[in-house]
């Protein structure tokens, strides 16, 4: 998918809404046990009920990769349904890979091409060769973490590095790489503060804002500091929605939530 295609689907839906679809096998209404993939026929039910509320989906692969192949071959599954039956939904993989380059090209190929997702999270501590590998796709989108929504963000991130904290170090050197244009940002929502500063090194870039809603951080403040002329967000929620219910009907309750971040999304385009 193109920005411009993300962009289109954002004017007509109204929303930037990203769900997360982070599966605890713990936390999904117990009939689904009995099914002979829980965590796909989960997946499939949220889906199904927001998906003309959302942008975007967004698998955590750690909530699949958790269970072995029979988590995989789940993951495989939910990426095929939302390809095959909602193809003008911008697809991510939460996979925070980062490795020497050639490395790197193997996890690439297994994302955009092996299952087909439009992009991926990464993280770039190790540096340009190892981010490069994801950025050489063509219409593949990587979304590399800048400034993360945890408390431990603060032991690097916000280090002062001669002058200038690290993360806008970071940003700032990502925009001089091979095919940057296909860069993405992950902006934690807590940090709504710090978004001025970040709009300042990357005015025109998508960033992909967790921590909303479940770890405390406020949609109106990011839209304030963070909203650019294509809107230029894509706002995650995970817990909130796909555990708004344990009972059966979960996927009911699931569409209000998201509904009710859709609307209040909506409001604030309008405005």
């Amino acid at each position: 998918m193109t920005t411009q295609q993300l962009i289109e689907q954002i004017k007509i839906k109204k929303s930037f809404l990203c769900v997360g679809l982070d599966v605890d096998l713990n936390k999904i209404p117990q009939s689904f046990l009995e099914k002979e993939d829980p965590i796909f026929e989960f997946n499939k039910a949220i889906i199904d009920a927001t998906h003309d509320l959302t942008v975007a989906y967004k698998p955590n692969t750690a909530f699949f990769e958790a269970y072995g192949i029979k988590g995989w071959i789940s993951l495989q599954k939910t990426i095929n349904y939302i390809n095959e039956n909602y193809p003008n939904i911008f697809t991510i993989a939460d996979a925070k890979r980062g490795d020497i380059g050639n490395t790197s090209s193997m996890y690439a190929r297994a994302f955009f091409e092996d299952l087909n997702f439009d992009s991926i999270t990464v993280a770039p501590y190790m540096g340009k060769d190892s981010v490069e590998p994801f950025l050489a796709f063509e219409d593949k989108h990587t979304i590399m973490l800048a400034l993360t929504s945890n408390e431990g963000a603060f032991d690097f991130q916000t280090l002062d590095v001669d002058g200038k904290e690290l993360y806008k170090r970071v940003l700032e050197t990502s925009k001089t790489w091979k095919n940057s244009e296909n860069l993405m940002y992950v902006v934690g929502a807590t940090k709504a503060e710090y978004f001025t500063e970040i709009r300042k090194i990357v005015p025109d870039s998508f960033l992909l804002v967790p921590g909303v809603g479940a770890q405390g951080g406020s949609l109106s403040e990011v839209c304030k500091y963070g909203m650019n002329a294509n809107v230029g967000l894509l706002i995650n929620s995970s817990r909130g929605i796909i555990y708004a219910s344990k009972e059966a009907d979960f996927a009911e309750k699931a569409r209000a939530e998201a509904l009710k971040i859709q609307q209040e999304m909506e409001a604030i385009m309008q405005s």
